[in-house]
């Protein structure tokens, strides 16, 4: 029985039931606009998404594992600074796409929102262009670690954590918001119990050793240079904060819930990944000692250094591990829904399978199962050669920071020229998509606000893209030579003849399910 509230006369269980009617009357009203049917469970709300958010991104865990490029180019200082500068940049960006997926929450995302931002004679070739290389970026970054055993322990490896990833995806599809709620937690304990050794027990560096010492490992003629070169590993900190986006379709009140979700997860992790970078260059202890290490880890002779125990630095090093390898569960769940939502719209060998949802789980059994073969495929190249298995996980930096160019552009010329209208002209008509106006979503920076932050956001993506494809030393070899540039124009150039030769004829843009 509803408990009653006297002053106005309505139980307050009522009263929660109506607020959720209202909400899924939103998000359905949302997607009619857009032209599509509302066909998945939206099992997440806010708590749940910030953790699905927070714990695919996981900053702090992921900076352990990927600082050695800014150390190497920038050393102590050159972290810091760095990490500070792509934290501002995304945000910068995100605050962008936030605004966009305030406009159409839709799984598409980036390739949606080019459709429904670029010119129109451009729009159907760019929003193919986008949606490929999200849809390429997200099955590669499935196979994306830095455990380096031997060859065929490492696939056995990539093929466990996969499984597990799977199982959690399609079998117990339902456990997923509670998943991602207690790696939340699990986020933000481990993050404790691995600075408080390294600050109480580790040796203490002086602050202006730390802020000013500057590495020029890789030989280049500048610091300066040096430093923008290191930057690579401050992004992949931050990589992957888009997948909150792609299941938006997933989540109650999306217009909302997304944006805030995304926003603050990038703040919250930025503050613990600054948090562990402080912690781990002041208590790193003997530089030199470090960086020529017997272990062949950085990471794992600071936390020696710290503990001075082998157990101890051995649990540390689990930790980070452990809750990097939970991430996983998320990236599967967003490559697929890229892949059901690409194939919605029909622009994927397939899609009359593909974006089929399985009615019990609102879950696309068959996009969950290609994900998973192509990652497990992608992961056999390691044991032929380590360099060009590395040269592939590089393709999703350069095509995801290529996507989110082609959506901060056009958002940026449509914001600039006034196109994007404050609320819709009719109640009942199509918004958002190619050839209807533009609105904005509950969600946005208004005025001059968001101009600049969407200007900065373009400039910050531009600097990335162009520093990503550069090798980490002025005289590399065979082995240590970046080809990203190489792998990223092979990719475009395949993706553009095949869009020439075949898929122009039948891919049209988002395709409009319902009308309104």
């Amino acid at each position: 029985m509803s408990e009653f509230n006297g002053k106005n006369g309505i139980g307050q269980t009522d009263a929660v039931e109506l607020k959720n009617m209202r909400i899924k009357q939103n998000d359905e009203y949302d997607l009619a606009r857009l032209g599509k049917k509302s066909v998945l469970k939206r099992k997440f709300g806010f708590m749940s998404i910030l953790g699905f958010s927070c714990t695919v991104l996981i900053t702090w865990e992921a900076f352990f594992i990927v600082f050695t490029p800014g150390f190497t180019n920038g050393g102590l200082a050159g972290v810091i600074y760095g990490f500070l500068f792509v934290w501002l940049g995304t945000l910068a960006v995100f605050v962008r796409l936030a605004e966009a997926t305030s406009m159409a929450p839709t799984s598409g995302g980036q390739y949606h929102w080019v459709a429904m931002l670029s010119p129109p004679t451009y729009q159907k070739f760019l929003s193919y262009i986008t949606g490929k290389l999200i849809h390429f970026q997200g099955l590669i970054i499935l196979t994306d670690t830095s455990y380096e055993p031997k060859p065929w322990q490492c696939v056995m490896l990539y093929w466990a954590v996969i499984l597990v990833g799977v199982i959690i995806n399609t079998v117990i599809s339902s456990w997923l918001p509670k998943f991602e709620g207690l790696i939340l937690i699990l986020h933000i304990l481990g993050f404790f119990a691995v600075i408080f050794p390294l600050v109480i027990l580790g040796p203490h560096a002086s602050p202006s050793e730390v802020f000013g010492t500057f590495i020029n490992g890789g030989n280049w003629p500048t610091n300066g240079l040096s430093f923008f070169i290191g930057l690579l590993g401050n992004v992949y900190a931050f990589f992957a904060a888009n997948c909150a986006i792609h299941m938006a379709e997933e989540i109650q009140n999306a217009s909302m819930v997304v944006p805030r979700a995304i926003v603050i997860s990038i703040v919250l992790n930025g503050f613990m990944g600054f948090g562990i970078a402080l912690a781990l260059l002041i208590y790193m202890g003997d530089i030199d000692a470090t960086l020529n290490t017997d272990t062949g880890s950085l990471v794992i002779e600071i936390f020696y250094q710290a503990v001075e125990s082998t157990t101890g630095a051995a649990l540390m090093i689990a930790i980070v591990i452990t809750l990097a390898l939970c991430a996983t569960v998320g990236i599967i769940a967003t490559a697929s829904r890229q892949v059901w939502a690409f194939s919605r719209d029909r622009a994927v060998p397939g899609w009359e399978y593909l974006r089929r949802v399985e009615s019990k789980s609102a879950v696309s059994i068959y996009a969950v199962t290609l994900t998973t073969i192509v990652s497990c495929l992608l992961a056999l190249i390691i044991l032929g050669s380590a360099t060009a298995f590395n040269d592939i996980v590089s393709l999703s930096v350069v095509g995801l920071f290529n996507s989110y160019l082609m959506t901060t552009c056009p958002l940026f010329w449509r914001r600039f020229r006034g196109n994007i209208k404050r609320h819709p002209s009719l109640a009942s008509s199509l918004t958002n998509v190619p050839g209807a106006e533009l609105t904005w979503g509950p969600w946005r920076v208004p005025g001059i606000f968001g101009l600049i932050t969407n200007g900065f956001a373009i400039i910050y993506l531009i600097i990335i893209f162009f520093f990503v494809m550069w090798p980490p030393t002025s005289s590399p070899t065979a082995a240590t030579m970046n080809y990203s540039s190489l792998m990223f124009g092979s990719t475009m150039l395949i993706i553009v003849l095949h869009y020439f030769l075949h898929a122009r004829k039948g891919y049209t843009g988002p395709v409009i399910e319902v009308g309104y």
